[in-house]
């Protein structure tokens, strides 16, 4: 379990390079929109819910974040970058 800012799981997101959310999926073996809805989507007719919960508060509200994997992937692409 996690907990950070909504706006710091945005800026994540916003921080991935082009094509990131399909690469996340398909190497967790997910829909592209489950993904997505990590990332603060709400697209659940396609996309699955991900076990994310929001509390408001500032910066967004606080997520807390129950299985940690996508957003580990996400940060280990942005770690990938940053070494090249």
């Amino acid at each position: 379990m996690k907990k950070m800012t909504f706006n710091e799981l945005r800026r994540i997101k916003d921080s991935l390079p082009d094509g990131s959310m399909h690469r996340i999926a398909e190497e967790l073996g997910m829909d592209v929109e489950t993904v997505r809805n990590f990332f603060g989507g709400d697209n659940y007719k396609e996309g699955m819910a991900v076990g994310i919960h929001v509390e408001p508060g500032p910066d967004g509200g606080i997520v807390v974040i129950d299985d940690t994997t996508v957003l580990d992937r996400a940060l280990q692409i942005l770690e990938d970058c940053a070494q090249k």
